[in-house]
């Protein structure tokens, strides 16, 4: 069985109500992939915004794997002293991360947050030389729409991951770059300028998914 584990912020635990790009990725597998699967890790709730807590399990569909390792509010700098021991728990064969945002925001500049990237790859290695790892960059967001030097940033932060990919990228445990979704919008892919609405889930379940087909064989095209 092929066992993911997603990691991530906010756009990734989701919060109540929500189906999650975590939901939308399990649609497409369980279509696309041609084997068992699942979804692992140490946490399995949404995020509640009237409790102001990760205290929901109030999925719009709750009947998919839901574990994962994501937080709201937790950058690259959260996940990587977190992930050794997640990976040595719930050995995990593909790690889905979607991190950063949160980090530049308000926690690291680019250089320092690709350094906690680099830290999040040996965690994981250390726990399981053989896993492999999809990641994707920091999409399209408000702030940076609206705040020219935290786009340098971002943009900044962007590069440096792509060439930690390059650089940490080695056969028995691949890196993989996903593509920022190339339609993402803002205005009409999230419901406050960060967090994706359901096309947004969508769209970056196609980028996790994507990226696998294309360099390991694992699915078939993207099925909405």
């Amino acid at each position: 069985m092929l066992r993911f584990m997603p990691v991530g912020d906010s756009m990734t635990i989701g919060s109540a109500g929500e189906h999650t790009w975590r939901h939308r990725l399990w649609q497409h597998l369980s279509v696309a992939y041609g084997g068992p699967f699942t979804f692992v890790g140490p946490r399995e709730t949404l995020y509640d915004k009237q409790a102001d807590a990760p205290t929901s399990l109030a999925y719009a569909d709750p009947a998919f794997p839901r574990a994962h390792l994501a937080g709201w509010g937790e950058g690259w700098l959260h996940m990587a002293p977190l992930i050794g021991d997640a990976v040595r728990a719930h050995r995990p064969d593909v790690l889905l991360v979607s991190l950063g945002l949160i980090d530049l925001g308000f926690y690291t500049n680019a250089e320092q947050t690709a350094e906690n990237v680099r830290a999040f790859v040996a965690g994981a290695r250390e726990a399981d030389p053989r896993i492999r790892m999809v990641l994707l960059p920091v999409i399209p967001n408000i702030r940076a729409a609206a705040d020219a030097s935290f786009a340098e940033q971002v943009d900044r932060f962007n590069v440096l991951l792509a060439k930690a990919v390059a650089d940490l990228d080695e056969p028995r445990s691949p890196l993989l770059l996903a593509s920022p979704p190339e339609e993402y919008d803002i205005h009409t892919d999230t419901y406050d300028g960060t967090h994706p609405n359901a096309r947004g889930e969508r769209l970056i379940a196609e980028a996790f998914a994507g990226a696998m087909r294309e360099a390991w064989g694992v699915g078939g095209a993207y099925v909405a």
